[in-house]
């Protein structure tokens, strides 16, 4: 899909530093807590705990620290109170953002996303203001190597997906989000390996974005999401192979 997907296949634009594994892990246990409070600790009935789960362990993350993050979760561990809040808001050339935090303080997490915003070219904005833009999806990622597109798309819509396309060299199944993990186990269950899983905010629209404006968003968003607070960024914008190159370069 337009926007985050092709976010996500540009984060080697990102030096892969151990203080950016860190706060990555910092923001993987969060879920893992946020998932545990809301739904309970047994992954088996709580499918936000199991996709938490197992995204920690694909990161590599120690079982250990999972398991702690877990317990912190439903109370049986002293822990941090968080709480989620999702902003919204406009980057450059007016593209519409989600913003998912985990907080324990909702007053400092809103100082700094509004700081980031204001000096690199966002600005917040009010309650719905951009949420009625999005639609929650779930999102598998193939290795289209390892399969033709013929053999995924009769295997996937057999699962209950809702549509398989191609993205560079991956596909992207597309499920609602009730049927995401059953659709990711029924593929499993046929031999057919998710090398990537999430829950998405889709854009229903997107905006083509090019050059300086391109430059400015990736810049944002970036800055964003290296907040402690913010879990993930959604946004609305589509680029092409040609100008997405020019931003890498």
């Amino acid at each position: 899909m337009a926007g985050h997907s092709k976010w996500k296949q540009i984060k080697h634009y990102k030096a892969a530093t151990d203080k950016k594994r860190g706060a990555l892990f910092t923001k993987l246990i969060r879920e893992i807590t946020m998932a545990a409070k809301l739904g309970g600790g047994d992954p088996g009935g709580n499918p936000r705990l199991r996709l938490a789960i197992d995204t920690a362990r694909s990161a590599s993350m120690p079982k250990e620290n999972i398991e702690r993050a877990v317990l912190k979760g439903t109370g049986e561990l002293e822990g941090v109170d968080y709480q989620e809040v999702t902003y919204e808001g406009f980057g450059p050339a007016g593209i519409a953002m989600l913003i998912d935090t985990v907080t324990d303080n909702p007053t400092r997490t809103v100082a700094d996303v509004r700081n980031k915003m204001t000096k690199l070219g966002g600005n917040l904005g009010a309650i719905n203001s951009v949420a009625w833009m999005f639609e929650k999806k779930g999102q598998l990622y193939v290795d289209a190597s390892k399969i033709d597109e013929d053999s995924l798309m009769e295997k996937a819509l057999d699962s209950g997906a809702e549509d398989v396309v191609r993205e560079d060299e991956q596909f992207l199944v597309t499920t609602q989000p009730t049927e995401f993990h059953a659709v990711q186990e029924a593929l499993k269950a046929k031999g057919v390996a998710v090398v990537d899983a999430e829950l998405a905010m889709v854009p229903k629209n997107t905006v083509q974005i090019t050059g300086k404006d391109a430059e400015s968003l990736f810049k944002l968003i970036e800055a964003i999401e290296d907040l402690d607070d913010v879990q993930k960024v959604w946004a609305n914008f589509d680029i092409d192979a040609a100008e997405l190159a020019k931003v890498e370069g």
